[in-house]
């Protein structure tokens, strides 16, 4: 079933007011979950498992002493400069 954007599954017969109050109560600990598995515990619990929207992101390094994400607005020196030094990996 999806609510609120989200896949929510039920390993047991629950209606939709409880499923809404699970979404509930997991959007206030991860705003950006992506789907929510509910489990029934067998003694009046319930085990909630979520997984979180993958979130993009842009990769800095720091390369000559400039932390940078792409080195495409360089110069021809500040280029060789990168090319030419060791690399430890």
């Amino acid at each position: 079933m999806i609510i609120e954007g989200i896949k929510i599954t039920a390993d047991f017969e629950c209606g939709e007011t409880e499923l809404k109050k699970y979404v509930g109560y997991v959007k206030e600990l991860v705003p950006e979950v992506a789907s929510i598995e509910v489990r029934d515990c067998g003694d009046g619990c319930v085990d909630l498992k979520y997984t979180a929207k993958g979130i993009p992101f842009e990769r800095i390094r720091r390369i000559t002493g400039y932390l940078v994400g792409t080195t495409d607005r360089w110069n021809d020196s500040k280029r060789a400069e990168e090319r030419d030094r060791v690399k430890h990996m």
